[in-house]
């Protein structure tokens, strides 16, 4: 069943990613004084005296404003404004009411749904007589908060999720298996077209503009039992070249959601080949020890005819993923987008083999080891990514060489496909 869901709404900069924030407990949005920065929707579960909702965070909304972006979160907030059970109208509790407050106040009201007016930035008791100037906006239910300071919140809360059923605790049942996937790459190589097309929404706005998506937003699809958790992350930048404060705090995201992740759908831009820094972004996910999926998007404006061609520069420029699988297609023409599932969970699966030691010391008789130290027996130590534990006859590291020809040897007999293998030694 889902859940009842409440949204935040208010024009830019009045605080609604801190509310956000405050009430999940988390830092699941950006927050910053730069206006503007949260232009997706975001949600997250959260639950006050034993009521659980969904809570959205749409985008700043200025009514009848022309540009690209703010008309697009316009269209993102009316998706979310339709299906709410409740809407927060957080306003700016330090400013005047402006004609966008009074606007967005025409247009709830329009909408029919219940309004808790929540005056924000009121952190002290001679503030809190200020805040009901506000009732001029026309709704009834008036609430002064803090959301930096988390002032207020309980009797907001209270309000808000009043007619919600409190939980029952459910029968407990097998959960179906889950992956959560981080799509990754360099900005505007197309991961918000691609989510969209995998999750069938239009979640993630899109536009022509490199570096739309500053936040991340997460994505649900269960298909044949598994249910797949899709992050679209924020274009990822080198640091040095991330100039806006959004975009350097999308980075720090972006790299955390890896870190959270299952898998990696690396994407990249068929129309413009493989680039410096796709291998600094597939370098991220290597090192985190993350199953890749390699997506190469817009294969239809690509100028090299040959996938053969393609997939050896690949290969070349990204040594270190030879044993990820490369899947060519269209996010856009929604083209090849239903082979990365059974990819993904190839790849989940691949990285959550284990082996038995007797099995793994079978295996280490048939090796034709020529190197030195000498391995006496191997251990699986962990999985996600698959980790082994050489132990040899004295302290000495693998060389190169040799750790190579055991990981191949490793993946010709038990798959792997999809995942770095780590290998560790022991003198025993």
């Amino acid at each position: 069943m889902a859940l009842p869901s409440i949204v935040i709404v208010g024009r830019p900069n009045v605080g609604k990613s801190t509310l956000f924030n405050a009430i999940l407990g988390t830092r699941r949005s950006i927050v910053g004084d730069e206006p503007g920065i949260t232009r997706d929707r975001i949600h997250g579960e959260a639950i006050h005296r034993g009521r659980k909702f969904e809570l959205i965070d749409t985008g700043g909304i200025i009514p009848n404003d022309a540009e690209l972006i703010p008309s697009q979160i316009l269209k993102q907030a009316h998706v979310a404004l339709e299906r709410a059970a409740h809407v927060i109208f957080l306003i700016d509790g330090r400013a005047e009411v402006t004609s966008a407050d009074r606007e967005l106040a025409a247009m709830l009201r329009r909408l029919g749904k219940p309004v808790a007016l929540a005056v924000n930035k009121i952190d002290s008791n001679s503030r809190a007589d200020l805040a009901h100037e506000f009732h001029e906006l026309g709704f009834q239910n008036l609430f002064p908060v803090s959301a930096e300071h988390h002032l207020g919140l309980g009797e907001l809360l209270d309000h808000i999720t009043a007619e919600i059923p409190t939980l029952e605790p459910a029968p407990e049942t097998e959960a179906p298996s889950r992956i959560k996937v981080a799509i990754i790459g360099r900005p505007n190589a197309g991961k918000s077209t691609l989510l969209n097309a995998l999750t069938g929404s239009e979640r993630a706005i899109v536009s022509p503009v490199p570096g739309t998506t500053r936040d991340a937003v997460d994505e649900a699809v269960t298909l044949e039992g598994v249910e797949y958790v899709f992050v679209d992350t924020a274009g990822i930048r080198r640091k040095g070249k991330t100039k806006l404060m959004a975009e350097k705090l999308s980075v720090v995201m972006a790299r955390r959601h890896l870190r959270m992740a299952n898998v990696a759908i690396l994407v990249l831009d068929a129309s413009e080949g493989v680039a410096a820094l796709d291998a600094t972004i597939a370098g991220y996910a290597h090192e985190e020890g993350r199953a890749i999926v390699v997506c190469v998007n817009k294969w239809d404006a690509s100028r090299e005819p040959s996938k053969r061609k393609f997939l050896e520069t690949i290969r070349d420029r990204l040594k270190f993923l030879d044993y990820a699988p490369v899947v060519f297609l269209s996010a856009l023409k929604r083209q090849g987008t239903r082979t990365l599932f059974p990819l993904i969970r190839k790849a989940h699966r691949s990285a959550s083999n284990r082996i038995g030691t007797g099995e793994l010391n079978r295996f280490v008789e048939t090796l034709r080891w020529e190197y030195d130290p000498k391995i006496l027996y191997l251990t699986q130590a962990s999985v996600r990514p698959p980790t082994f534990v050489a132990f040899t006859d004295h302290a000495k590291k693998l060389h190169f060489s040799a750790e190579r020809y055991l990981i191949n040897r490793l993946r010709e007999k038990f798959g792997f496909e999809g995942t770095p293998v780590m290998i560790k030694t022991k003198r025993r």
